[in-house]
């Protein structure tokens, strides 16, 4: 039986004990009728994010005009007026020496170019996603990182600033990727708290994650009581050997 999208996010938010629901991102060159157009004022695309957890909804270029590098990150088609906001964003940021004009290049910039991008919890994605992410903390990010060395055969980029360059760095490569955000974007998403990272899978490989994350889930919880029950008899004066710390942790199962 093939899972459904409600079905994968419940397995990720139970296996990796999540406080805020997976969110699905999908770019498309036509709006769905059949999708909720966005009608608030957003300060910044990432604050998409943190919407969508609770409904879906498709943004058009206009929804994201207060954010030229967001824009930019997401080649939306931009107005003379939002390029010249793009200019005086990356003179200030040049001025202070947070973004030099060499590290521009280095700025992940979505290949494709699409006209509206569709947010959603994952649940209720009505797209095929071709990005989900992750409000994450250290112990989760250390099973994501667990399943994206089993899946990638490497480790995930840890990015910086700006955060929402992980949503083309994944879509771009078509692997996983870890970002800690930007000062940006933790001002504007209220669960984007100093203890809070983003992770981001590629859609296309979001069952095989799927499956990676809760068997390294339950593996993890097994060997940390191992860990646990080990250090209880180390600290009481014990020297068992791994054996013996295996014996005890089946009898206490």
């Amino acid at each position: 039986m093939i899972p459904t999208y409600i079905d994968i996010s419940a397995t990720l938010t139970r296996s990796l004990k999540l406080h805020q629901a997976p969110i699905a991102i999908s770019f498309t060159e036509t709006r769905p009728e059949r999708i909720q157009a966005y009608d608030g004022n957003a300060p910044a695309g990432c604050r998409f994010w943190e919407e969508a957890s609770a409904r879906a909804f498709v943004t058009a270029p206009a929804d994201h005009h207060l954010c030229a590098i967001g824009m930019y990150t997401h080649n939306l088609p931009s107005s003379t007026a939002q390029d010249e906001d793009l200019g005086d964003a990356l003179k200030v940021f040049s001025d202070l020496g947070y973004l030099r004009a060499q590290d521009i290049p280095l700025v992940p910039k979505l290949q494709k170019q699409s006209k509206h991008v569709v947010y959603a919890p994952l649940s209720e994605t009505p797209l095929t996603p071709e990005v989900v992410l992750l409000f994450v903390d250290a112990s989760q990010t250390l099973i994501l990182s667990e399943a994206t060395q089993q899946l990638e055969a490497e480790n995930p980029p840890a990015m910086g600033r700006p955060a929402c360059a992980i949503v083309p760095q994944v879509v771009n490569t078509g692997r996983a990727a870890l970002s800690l955000g930007c000062c940006g974007a933790r001002a504007y998403l209220d669960v984007l708290t100093d203890v809070v990272a983003l992770f981001a899978i590629p859609g296309l490989k979001l069952a095989a994650y799927t499956e990676r994350i809760e068997a390294l889930a339950s593996a993890n919880a097994t060997l940390t009581h191992f860990h646990a029950l080990r250090r209880r008899d180390v600290g009481a004066g014990k020297r068992p050997t791994v054996k013996e710390s295996l014996a005890v942790l089946m009898a206490s199962s």
